[in-house]
């Protein structure tokens, strides 16, 4: 399997085998790609304040990293930029207080995944918690993810494309869900 830059447009896509690039660039310029997540994902979230969104984060590693460190604090960033390939980010702070040292943790993701299927919001919030165990993009790393969400590439895949067609078209959903 052959990999090359990708065409014009799927900048989220880099790194994928020609043969995907080339039936997304057909998909995409014939115009179907948001109609496709809207099939495949009919639903967004319902996720919207810092507050749910802390105990959504929670409750994953609640589940899957009860032994890791404590999660301070989790919230959507205004300031992070997608196109920077940043979905979200997590800090680990070490502040010295006197003679004493306290680790704060906290995760911050890219306020437009307030409106996206369940299934991005998802993935990035185990990718985040899988950096409390694994700091580098390595086997061990998306070994967990998997173990986290087992569909964990298919919904990066699948997020990336919506990132695609939120470059070239704009929204996918619209305001479904925002009141």
């Amino acid at each position: 399997m052959s990999t090359h830059k990708p065409t014009p447009g799927l900048k989220y896509l880099t790194g994928y085998p020609a043969e995907t690039l080339q039936q997304v660039a057909a998909v995409t310029q014939q115009g179907r790609l948001g109609n496709l997540l809207r099939q495949k994902y009919p639903k967004i979230h319902d996720i919207r304040t810092d507050k749910q969104l802390y105990n959504y984060t929670i409750d994953f590693k609640n589940q899957y990293l009860s032994k890791a460190q404590p999660l301070n604090r989790v919230v959507y960033d205004a300031k992070i930029k997608v196109i920077q390939h940043a979905l979200g980010q997590h800090h680990f702070i070490t502040r010295v207080h006197g003679k004493k040292t306290k680790a704060v943790n906290e995760i911050k993701i890219a306020s437009l995944f307030r409106t996206v299927p369940d299934e991005f919001l998802k993935m990035i919030t185990v990718h985040e918690l899988a950096h409390f165990r694994e700091k580098e993009h390595n086997k061990k790393f998306y070994q967990l993810c998997r173990h986290m969400e087992p569909n964990y590439h298919q919904y990066e895949f699948d997020l990336r494309l919506y990132l695609t067609h939120l470059d070239l078209f704009g929204e996918v959903y619209g305001n479904m869900g925002i009141g």
